[in-house]
């Protein structure tokens, strides 16, 4: 088996989109209108209109998340952030060193989807370069 995405369902695709492409600095796949989606290493980001799943019955209702965190490991916390110049009520933590060492700061999203913007401790960076195992999952 391998992983392939994270899907959001949304009402508002186009909002949205818009924000993780401010977020990842790339454009995203649109394949279809009411589809898109962003690729990088390891994991793939993909919002759908609510059209995409109505034969569902309301199995997935949008803007409802509470329990995921839609993590994006990046070099600069700080400037990520203040680059994405979001509203006070977007902001859950402001960019913070966590006990563990990762660097983080934790927004919402247009449907209030929790994202974790983190970097690494310098040193474990250093040694996810020297070694070929994975990287580490805490953040």
């Amino acid at each position: 088996m391998s992983f392939a995405s994270i899907r959001i369902v949304t009402d508002d695709l186009d909002g949205l989109v818009a924000f993780y492409e401010r977020v990842t600095g790339q454009q995203a796949e649109r394949p279809a209108p009411v589809f898109a989606q962003f690729s990088g290493p390891g994991a793939h980001l993909a919002i759908a209109s609510t059209a995409t799943v109505a034969m569902l019955g309301g199995a997935l209702v949008p803007a409802t998340n509470r329990s995921v965190f839609i993590e994006f490991e990046v070099a600069d916390v700080d400037r990520d952030f203040a680059d994405l110049q979001l509203g006070s009520q977007d902001v859950v933590l402001e960019p913070t060193t966590m006990p563990w060492g990762n660097r983080s700061a934790l927004v919402r999203d247009p449907d209030g989807n929790v994202v974790n913007l983190f970097s690494r401790p310098a040193a474990d960076r250093a040694q996810d370069d020297r070694t070929s195992g994975p990287p580490q999952l805490a953040h």
